[in-house]
């Protein structure tokens, strides 16, 4: 298949390499969610993006590196949905309990809609190597300032605890993707508003609101 590569560059540089860099993320995500990131060599990935090694390695930089953009992609996505949930019309005027579900249902949908993307984000980056797990700790990090800036909202609004919630937070994020990984590890696939639903629950819980009803 990576013999066809040089009939595929006959378009501009750019464009190649966009095409490339797609064909690359789509094999890393049928492999690396399908059979393991670990039982997937690079060689297996180029064969099935049909793209010579030399291509990966001036994309990415390795396997490692694709696994990264991977799972960037999808976390990305996941953030957008979360922050699009917040943005839809009459949010202000919801409860805390009714914007954090709408917060997490959106994000849950969007992160496991393809459940090969979902393995890959919640179990295949964990103790793969120090720049991963920095990764991973980067985006936890940007999670962190999220969802504390949705605490201090809900202490503003008298519909949480009146105290420092960043530890709170923090320790929620670490559960959420142990929640995730989890689930992403059964044979039976959860469905998004099951999840979802436990993700709310340990939040308010960890902001000190009552659920209604």
């Amino acid at each position: 298949m990576a013999d066809s590569w040089t009939v595929q560059r006959t378009g501009p540089g750019d464009a190649a390499r966009t095409q490339a860099r797609e064909q690359l993320l789509e094999a890393a995500r049928e492999l690396y969610g399908v059979n393991g990131y670990r039982e997937t060599a690079e060689h297996d990935v180029c064969e099935a993006a049909g793209v010579p090694v030399e291509v990966l390695r001036q994309e990415y930089g390795s396997r490692e590196g694709l696994l990264i953009a991977l799972h960037n992609r999808v976390t990305t996505t996941g953030l957008r949905a979360a922050e699009s949930a917040l943005l839809t019309e009459g949010i202000e005027e919801c409860s805390i309990e009714e914007r954090v579900r709408r917060l997490f249902d959106a994000y849950v949908e969007a992160v496991t809609r393809d459940p090969r993307e979902a393995r890959v984000t919640f179990v295949e980056v964990l103790g793969v190597s120090a720049v991963v797990d920095e990764h991973c700790k980067l985006w936890r990090a940007l999670w962190t300032e999220f969802l504390t800036g949705e605490a201090e909202r809900a202490v503003d609004r008298g519909e949480a605890e009146d105290r420092d919630h960043r530890v709170d937070v923090m320790v929620m994020v670490g559960t959420v993707h142990e929640l995730m990984a989890h689930h992403a590890r059964r044979c039976r696939r959860a469905r998004p508003g099951e999840v979802s639903g436990e993700l709310t629950q340990l939040a308010l819980t960890m902001l000190g609101s009552q659920r209604s009803g």
